[in-house]
């Protein structure tokens, strides 16, 4: 099964973006050598006692770490080579307490030390992932984890408390221990690189998620996610509860495509977008619309409020001038303010009424903010 799996990962890998094929071939790697330090263990004759043991479990740390390095590279975090420490101490341990120093407790006890740290720090980084990347899968292969690190935990604890004689081989199939262990190594070759592929599954699903509904350019929201939390704002409204939103523009932006190339202009967009951003609060949703157009859903408010928040957001964009390639630009914007009314039929007249207020700052001298009739 696990020699199943790790082949099945592999004819999925060219189906996957390139940005997850990396964490992928280290998931595959780890589970195919797991695999064989299984089949070690299935067929005890291939080999003189030490040299299987030692090697086996080589081949499941190896696995393991893999494995932490396939996380790691999944969720986007830098690789540390003291990961590399509880596969080389658990490898020279049980080589040392086989063939030097026999000990079958003391070899149990550091290998089961070793696969915990090394399962401990793949929850570690399922766990610190940014929260909007939680699912599911990702919660699956957590348990998963944390359930055979506690498997490892009490398969150590047993093996002590029996006083093992120091000929035992955790390949007799006459201790019932020696045949559940294998079982649960098993789960997350298997069951774990089900949850994986999911994992990979569910995270290209955020991503086209996230294209549809943000801006390509300045990773702001976009006119159809505007429309969405828009209208759903709108239909939410009374008279004691009114909805408030300005519009956007940037003051002769052309000039500066014409000046400094197009390329200039998209970075002077990104440069806005964030200048606006940092003055949006959490209840509050910026988007960009198209072009040089933003505009900033300022939620439930009266008016005094919204013309603050206009204010403010202009003048943020006065305040901080457009570096490109050492030379200061100056950047203003003319806002357009509007506050829905009984007569508003839906969003889009809000909408529409805050577009015309936005064309009269910009008749009147421009960098200025004007309200909507």
């Amino acid at each position: 099964m696990m020699f199943a799996n790790g082949g099945v990962l592999g004819l999925m890998i060219r189906d996957l973006p390139p940005a997850l094929r990396p964490a992928a071939l280290r998931w595959q790697a780890g589970t195919l050598v797991i695999a064989i330090g299984c089949a070690l263990y299935a067929f005890p004759q291939l080999l003189p006692v030490v040299p299987l043991v030692t090697l086996a479990n080589a081949l499941f740390l190896s696995g393991l770490t893999l494995y932490l390095r396939a996380l790691q590279r999944f969720f986007r975090h830098p690789p540390r080579h003291v990961d590399l420490l509880p596969g080389i101490i658990g490898t020279l341990s049980v080589l040392w307490f086989s063939a030097i120093h026999p000990d079958t407790t003391i070899r149990i006890i550091v290998v089961s030390l070793a696969w915990a740290v090394l399962m401990g720090r793949c929850v570690h980084v399922l766990r610190s992932g940014k929260r909007a990347e939680a699912s599911r899968s990702r919660q699956m292969l957590k348990t998963l984890f944390l359930l055979v690190a506690a498997f490892t935990g009490v398969r150590a604890a047993y093996f002590v408390a029996i006083a093992i004689p120091p000929d035992f081989s955790v390949a007799d199939g006459r201790n019932w221990m020696n045949l559940v262990s294998p079982m649960v190594s098993a789960v997350l070759p298997v069951i774990g690189t089900t949850a994986f592929l999911l994992m990979c599954s569910e995270h290209i699903r955020r991503q086209w998620e996230n294209a549809a509904s943000t801006d390509y350019l300045t990773g702001l929201a976009n006119r159809r996610t505007l429309t969405e939390v828009g209208g759903s704002y709108f239909r939410a409204r009374s008279p004691e509860r009114q909805i408030a939103l300005a519009l956007i523009d940037v003051d002769d932006f052309k000039a500066i495509n014409d000046g400094f190339g197009h390329d200039a202009g998209d970075l002077a967009l990104k440069h806005i977008a964030a200048t606006l951003e940092a003055e949006i609060t959490a209840d509050q949703l910026l988007a960009r619309t198209g072009g040089e157009e933003f505009v900033a859903l300022l939620g439930r408010g009266d008016l005094p409020s919204a013309q603050l928040a206009a204010e403010r957001l202009r003048s943020a964009v006065q305040r901080h001038p457009f570096i490109l390639r050492g030379q200061r630009i100056s950047i203003t914007v003319s806002v357009g303010i509007a506050v829905s009314q009984a007569d508003d039929a839906d969003f889009a007249s809000l909408l529409r009424r805050a577009d015309q207020a936005m064309y009269t700052a910009k008749s009147l001298g421009r960098n200025r903010v004007e309200l909507a009739a």
